[in-house]
């Protein structure tokens, strides 16, 4: 599985990237990357049809519930880049991220 690190994420954001969040609710509101669009790891298989595009960027917490996300997609035809470290990485590294709940 592909994978790159969040100094490597903070370069491509400045570009067009579909950066899924597959934490909690809860975790997305405390902090998340700018731009991240959640959808939690257990509702992966009934949101397909949301996921944008065919390259995903997978980010956690940490690396591993994205990379099992990952590895789901890419057994059905997405292709998919692994964020090691996640937003907790992120956030520990001094990039700026968004908190708050959201409005769908």
């Amino acid at each position: 599985m592909p994978e790159i690190g969040v100094a490597e994420l903070a370069e491509l954001l400045s570009g067009d990237i579909s950066l899924i969040d597959v934490r909690e609710p809860d975790e997305y509101a405390e902090a998340r990357v700018p731009g991240a669009i959640l959808i939690p790891l257990e509702t992966i298989p009934e949101r397909v049809s949301d996921l944008p595009g065919n390259h995903l960027y997978m980010i956690c917490a940490l690396g591993g519930r994205s990379l099992k996300a990952a590895e789901y997609l890419t057994a059905r035809g997405w292709t998919c880049t692994n964020v090691a470290g996640g937003t907790n990485g992120w956030v520990e590294a001094g990039y700026p991220y968004d908190s708050g709940p959201t409005v769908d």
